[in-house]
């Protein structure tokens, strides 16, 4: 919502798993938040200790709002809630086959095998086609369904330590199928 605590926490976390694999030039993952009044404003102190924890590097992160271009531009849009689902296909409702919530996409992700992608060869072109490739295969496993209220990433804002951990684990493991399909480990 306000763009300094989950979206932040999953960009960065995306990033860096990205990384881990060598694929930083290949992804990028941006976040924005429905709502200005943290526009500009650093990641949430619990958020911010919550990546120094895990070695996650978000120094140069500011929130920012968002804007029908950015979902006008985005491959895959990401959203934290089925609240925010609505709010991003209530400003550009032809989005939908690009619209999930996390927690939605990675339970569908799980679903797709990997081996009915167009292969995973290191290069932009590549990395595109196998990524839009999955994102359509995971809006055709949808099946037109609405995302389910266990989707949905509780808000660690102003909640303890701990909660943040665990929101960070959460938006951690939900990213995995995304990485594995788009990223496979190369053995």
């Amino acid at each position: 919502m306000g763009n300094i605590c989950r979206s932040p926490m999953a960009e960065r976390l995306l990033a860096h798993a990205v990384a881990e694999r060598g694929a930083e030039h290949l992804v990028l993952s941006e976040s924005v938040g429905t709502g200005s009044w943290h526009a500009g404003e650093r990641m949430n102190r619990p958020a911010a200790a919550e990546m120094d924890r895990r070695g996650v590097s978000y120094e140069s992160f500011r929130a920012r709002q968002l804007l029908g271009s950015h979902i006008d531009t985005a491959d895959l849009v990401l959203t934290a809630t089925s609240e925010q689902f609505d709010f991003v296909l209530g400003l550009r409702p032809d989005a939908l086959p690009r619209v999930f919530v996390l927690g939605e996409f990675a339970r569908l992700a799980a679903t797709i095998d990997p081996a009915l992608l167009p292969a995973a060869e290191p290069s932009p072109e590549s990395t595109r086609a196998r990524g839009q490739a999955l994102v359509s295969a995971v809006d055709d496993a949808r099946a037109g369904h609405r995302p389910r209220a266990a989707d949905d990433l509780d808000d660690p804002y102003g909640r303890s330590t701990a909660f943040f951990t665990g929101t960070a684990d959460q938006i951690a493991s939900s990213l995995e199928p995304l990485v594995d399909a788009l990223l496979p480990k190369r053995h």
